[in-house]
């Protein structure tokens, strides 16, 4: 069996890193899962997703001329994010968004708050006292 665009296979993840996760597929060869094709939401932490050992189904998105394998987890579901009800009612996914949002404003303003002490101790230390 060759490894071909499009084809879903399983396979163990064998290495994890910063940007993505390394699995091994059958005939003992290696494709990379980028840490964008893991989750249909945005992963931060691939380590909150993955860990090596588990296994997992994959689909082939690309072979490179060089052999390498770009693998894809999000597309090997059977039913992908664009087939799913956008607008629903329900209240978890509101939920959801208005603590997505809450969130985002804290950081925001924690990131701001960090800011404004970093650049007014750079002002006090210049020029402050003049005699």
């Amino acid at each position: 069996m060759s490894i071909e665009v499009g084809s879903k296979l399983q396979g163990k993840v064998t290495g994890i890193t910063k940007f993505g996760a390394f699995v091994e597929l059958p005939e003992g060869v290696t494709g990379l899962v980028h840490i964008s094709e893991v989750a249909d939401n945005y992963v931060k932490d691939i380590n909150d997703h993955l860990k090596v050992g588990d296994m997992v189904y994959v689909k082939v998105i690309n072979v490179g001329q060089d052999g390498k394998i770009g693998l894809s987890i999000r597309k090997a579901k059977d039913t992908p994010s664009s087939q799913r009800p956008r607008h629903r009612n329900d209240r978890s996914a509101a939920d959801s968004l208005e603590q997505k949002i809450s969130r985002f404003l804290k950081e925001s303003e924690d990131r701001l708050a960090s800011l404004r002490r970093h650049t007014e101790s750079k002002r006090g230390g210049r020029g402050a006292r003049r005699g």
